[in-house]
């Protein structure tokens, strides 16, 4: 496995971003402003992440995904982990994450690399996108955000 960052003539697999995020107007808008990454396997992406600042001194991790047939492997701790490190290595002091109140797989992951729950963001998920999303048999309606100081 390898993790990289994108060339800035290089598109991020957007079959991956989606399954993160459902949104190709909100996934374009952020990956225009951020660094984005890519997990391969014999030259094939198999996962992505996006670092993207947000204030001084902070970044936000957006859109960790890996591909269906590669997860449950610990693909996406790798990737957690790979971007704490370019986080610091960039210089920021915190790094921040959110995610559905319902994902808890994801909630166990981020926390396991460290991130503490810092705050809900209420109705995020009913604000920002026209589609119901549901995960784990129930809508997602709130963001849970997380923070880790580097």
């Amino acid at each position: 496995m390898d993790i990289r960052k994108l060339k800035p003539d290089e598109r991020p697999p957007m079959e991956l971003l989606l399954l993160a995020d459902p949104s190709e107007e909100l996934v374009e808008e952020y990956i225009s402003r951020g660094r984005s990454y890519v997990m391969e396997r014999d030259g094939e992406a198999i996962g992505v992440y996006v670092l993207l600042p947000t204030r001084p001194g902070t970044a936000e991790l957006v859109n960790v995904a890996v591909a269906e047939s590669f997860q449950g492997q610990g693909h996406g701790k790798t990737l957690v982990l790979h971007a704490i490190g370019q986080a610091k290595a960039l210089g920021y002091k915190t790094i921040e994450v959110g995610t559905g109140s319902t994902g808890l797989s994801q909630l166990a992951l981020y926390q396991k690399c460290g991130f503490r729950t810092t705050w809900i963001d209420r109705d995020f998920f009913t604000r920002h996108y026209k589609e119901n999303i549901y995960e784990n048999g129930l809508q997602v309606i709130d963001m849970v955000r997380m923070s880790l100081d580097l």
